[in-house]
């Protein structure tokens, strides 16, 4: 299975592959995510190590029933033959009411059909008080003249 657009990576292409996990992560379908990923991906997310979709799909899963109202916005670092770094925040609540913005970086590898072979992120965040979030789209994908990360000075 192939997924473009495919390595070596362009500045256009990479973008267009951020936009794309960003789109997808914030269908918050745990079940699409995954096919983004080759079947025995290796992820380190914080301090989770995670193998395959299987693995993928059930964090997803856990993620989304305790972050809701989750809304993402990734923005490509740099880039470099199959390899594309980027940054990101996203803003989500609590079952109690309360907001959060998490704030990190992701270094990602793909395979020569483009899917990601390897994720290692490293993620911070902080409560926020609704007044100060950011981003207020309806829930899925971020409009395309919604501000990103840089506009925001995020």
């Amino acid at each position: 299975m192939s997924r473009p657009p495919l390595p070596p990576f362009t500045d256009a292409s990479a973008a267009e592959k951020a936009r794309l996990a960003e789109d997808a992560w914030n269908s918050r379908d745990p079940a699409r995510v995954a096919l983004a990923y080759t079947p025995g991906s290796q992820w380190r997310n914080r301090a989770e190590f995670i193998t395959g979709r299987a693995e993928i799909e059930a964090f997803l899963r856990r993620k989304w029933a305790r972050e809701l109202d989750y809304r993402l916005i990734k923005e490509v670092w740099t880039h470099a033959g199959n390899r594309i770094a980027v940054r990101f925040a996203y803003e989500y609540r609590d079952d109690s009411g309360s907001w959060f913005r998490a704030y990190g970086n992701e270094n990602w590898q793909f395979d020569a059909e483009g899917l990601m072979e390897r994720r290692i992120a490293s993620i911070n965040e902080h409560p926020i008080d609704e007044s100060e979030r950011k981003f207020r789209w309806p829930l899925g994908r971020r409009p395309d003249d919604h501000p990103g990360l840089s506009d925001l000075g995020l």
